[in-house]
């Protein structure tokens, strides 16, 4: 059988023997039709827009998150690179410093240095001059004595100018026996 053959009426075996009747057929298919364009325009379009618009929405929040995401990794290399230059300047401020405290140390010393010679040099003077002076009264003290002596054994006074020229003499000797010189 044919769909032709089974539209026609009465013969052995039309729609009508299946109960259809093919003007209620024909506006049952209409109806269905007309259904299904407003379903399409009022239901399915904006159900498909929508669809589309949470599409779109979904789309742009993910380009979202991937441009957080970028924005995050340049941040943190950012902040990477910033922390590595604060090290490096800590190192550079450590070392400046430590330059600093060596050179300070180094100009401490050398005026350390410089008291002790200068203490020194003053204590040599002083001790020089002390033992010039203890030369002097020693020279003092020796010539009143050959001066004492020599008048007991001489019998008399000597001038001042006799007394001095003995006693260079006598100390003069004396210095050369002492550097082992003889006369």
């Amino acid at each position: 059988m044919h769909f032709a053959g089974l539209l026609q009426e009465g013969g052995g075996g039309g729609l009508g023997t299946l109960g259809f009747d093919l003007p209620s057929l024909i506006v049952y298919l209409v109806n269905f039709c007309l259904l299904l364009a407003i379903l399409y325009y009022f239901a399915y379009k904006p159900f498909l827009n929508l669809m589309d618009e949470r599409s779109r929405r979904i789309k742009e929040g993910l380009d979202a998150a991937e441009k957080a995401k970028e924005e995050s990794a340049r941040i943190q290399a950012d902040m990477e690179r910033q922390l590595e230059e604060a090290h490096k300047e800590g190192q550079q401020f450590i070392e400046r410093t430590r330059a600093i405290a060596d050179r300070y140390l180094e100009e401490e010393r050398e005026t350390a240095r410089r008291e002790v010679e200068t203490y020194l040099e003053r204590a040599r003077a002083d001790i020089q001059r002390e033992r010039d002076e203890a030369m002097q009264e020693v020279r003092r003290h020796f010539a009143e004595l050959v001066s004492r002596a020599s008048e007991q054994i001489i019998g008399r006074a000597l001038d001042e100018k006799s007394h001095l020229d003995i006693i260079d003499d006598v100390l003069s000797e004396s210095n050369d026996l002492g550097n082992g010189k003889s006369a």
